[in-house]
This record gives structure tokens, sequence and C-alpha cells, in this order.
């Protein structure tokens, strides 16, 4: 044998994973290296959902391990994805059949946040994961037209209802159980709050990698109720690069960190405009507000979509941008705005509660 398994260690030290910005020995990537005689097979476990990009990362580490390792015969490596739980805020109940919950908010209506959210939800199951999508503005739920779904949920046991489900993905919202289109929700905050905690808790989610929660618009009370009932492992926030909704965006940060949620990033929605005669593209609503607001509180910038015509159209249809036109620009810029999401959340500190057995103590 001409080489170890320390030398493949180091020169896997040497090769830095696109998606992390960390080489895969440090990010804890490299399992089960083998060698026999001058033959190598490795496995390389990343945390995050990234099956578009598998190939890739196979074929640039068999090509770094060829020229590092001169005397290596044949060289096969299997690239996998695994997302684990992560931490929320403390004293929140979890939800079962959930690792992780992502909130996607706003500081103010009309920003495209719950076309932002569905499409990241999307882009995370196109990625492999098994996502589920949570409609929690009970006020104005848009999530079942968006995602073209129709019907009412099956009831499972009597106390829960089984998640409906289109595109490969798993949704709940109160839409599904209301009586039309048009019937309004005159509710007050409490029972918002309590609506919602019932469609998070009684649905019988199917062992999902990601629950993206699509929040209300504003920092009000029922967003503040939200914030701190749900359990959170990370806030995604939505804003646009005009002033004002920038001011409210930042509204929308401080709320979370109130109360103790991460914020994994910012994404700047309708960044620019695209003319869909000519395909001009300008910045009709202000240009780097996004980045800007990042710098402010050091957050991560997660990236830019235009305001596009189709995203729209292709949304209003029930089958949204990552479905509907999943090779083309504006999808990719969601899949990478998604895998940013994964990377990030991989990188929060990890919740182990389940590694530990319940302990219950009776009296006999």
């Amino acid at each position: 044998m001409s080489f170890s398994e320390a030398d493949v260690q180091g020169a896997l030290k040497n090769l830095t994973d696109p998606n992390t910005g960390k080489d895969f020995v440090s990010g804890k990537s490299v399992k089960n290296i083998k060698i026999n005689g001058n033959d190598l097979s490795l496995d390389i476990m990343l945390g995050y959902p990234a099956r578009s990009v598998w190939d890739e990362i196979r074929a640039m580490i068999e090509a770094h391990l060829k020229a590092a390792l001169p005397d290596s015969g044949s060289i096969g490596v299997n690239v996998t994805s695994k997302v684990v739980p992560h931490a929320v805020q403390r004293g929140v109940k979890l939800v079962d059949g959930v690792k992780n919950i992502i909130a996607v908010a706003s500081g103010k209506g009309g920003v495209g946040k719950s076309t932002t959210a569905v499409n990241i939800a999307l882009a995370l199951a196109a990625e492999g994961a098994r996502v589920g999508m949570l409609d929690a503005d009970i006020y104005g739920p848009s999530q079942p037209a968006m995602l073209g779904i129709t019907g009412q949920p099956e009831m499972l046991d009597g106390n829960f209802m089984a998640p409906l489900t289109n595109h490969g993905l798993q949704a709940m919202s109160i839409g599904f159980l209301i009586a039309s289109d048009d019937t309004p929700m005159i509710w007050r905050g409490p029972m918002v709050t309590q609506a919602l905690d019932q469609l998070l808790r009684q649905t019988r989610w199917d062992n999902l990698d990601y629950l993206i929660v699509d929040l209300p618009p504003g920092t009000g009370d029922i967003q503040l109720s939200l914030a701190q009932q749900v359990p959170v492992t990370g806030a995604v926030i939505v804003t646009t690069p005009q002033d004002i909704a920038l001011m409210d965006a930042r509204k929308g940060l401080k709320m979370f960190e109130k109360v103790g949620v991460k914020i994994v990033g910012i994404v700047e929605n309708m960044s620019t405009h695209i003319c869909s005669k000519c395909g001009h593209e300008e910045h009709i609503f202000g240009a780097g507000g996004g980045e800007k607001m990042c710098a402010e509180y050091h957050a991560e910038f997660l990236g830019s979509l235009p305001l596009d015509i189709r995203i729209r159209e292709q949304t209003d249809s029930g089958k949204p941008t990552v479905v509907a036109d999943p090779d083309g620009n504006i999808a990719k810029n969601y899949r990478q705005i998604a895998r940013r999401i994964a990377v990030k959340v991989a990188e929060m500190a990890q919740n182990h509660s389940t590694v530990f057995p319940k302990v219950v103590v009776q009296n006999t």
C-alpha cells in the first residue's frame, strides 16, 4: 500500500466544499475510508440537501485525490446528504415528525414573502430533502392556491390531520379548513395563535427535514406570539430594496432576536425589474438595500430575486417557478438561496435531545 488513511485525510483537508467554504475534513463530511491495495473508496456525507450538485462534488473530489495520490488505482466516492435536527429557542416544545423549522417572515406585506417561501420549500425538496409547508397566515392563506391544492385534510385518530401533498411537499393551511376562498377570518389575536398551534401540532408531519412556515406579515402581537410558540431553528427575512420595506424588515429581524430565534439571513425580492418585452433589467425599487442591511446587522445576504411577470403567473397557476421552469435562471436563483439556507442551518448547534432516552419515574 503506497498511501494511508491519513494521506487521504490530509489531501481532503486541502479541498474546500464550494457550498460551505470549509474543507471536507473539518466539515466532518468524510466517512468510511477504505483502502484495498491501491484502490480507494470513501463516503462524503453532506449536512445539507444538494442532490443537483452531488455529481459535481464527486467528480471534484475524485480528481483532487487522483492528483494528490499519484500511486492510487481506482477511486470511488459516494456522495449523500443527511439533515439532522438543530437547536431552537429555549422553553418551546418541539414538533413530532419535524427536524427543523424555518420561519419565512417580512416586516410588511407586499414584498413577495409567500412566493419566496413556497419556492424555497420546493427548491429544498428538489435537492432531495423531505419538506413541509405550513401556511401560518391565518387572515390571508395563500399557499393552497400557490401549491395548486384543493380539498380538506383527512382526519387521523380523531385528533390529527394528514397533510395534503403536491409537488413533493406536505402542506397544511387554514385555507384547507374554511368553506370557500372568499370566507374572511374575523378572529382576534388569541384565536389566531391557537389556530396556528393546532395546525402545527395536530398535523401528522411525516419525517420532515424542514418545515417552512410562511408567517403573516408584520411585527405585532400576533407575530410575536407565533415566534414565541413555534420551535424555530432559524428565520429568513424577505424584503425589497426600497427604504420603507427595509425599515420594516429591520423590525422583523429585531423581533426574532428578542425571542431568541437565530437569523439565517435576508432575501432581497424584486431586486430588479426585467421587462417582459425586451429583457431590459433595472433597479426600480433602489439598489443594494438588502446587502446594506445585512452589513448593518451582521446577517447573511442569501441572494436576490427579480420582479418578473413569470414568477407571478406561475405561482398563480398553482405551479411555482421551481417546478414550472426548473431549468430556468430564476429557479436556479431559488435553489442557490435554498441551499445557502440549508448550509447555514447545518452550521447551527445541533439538537441532541432525541439521542437521549426519556426517563420516566413512577410510583409502584
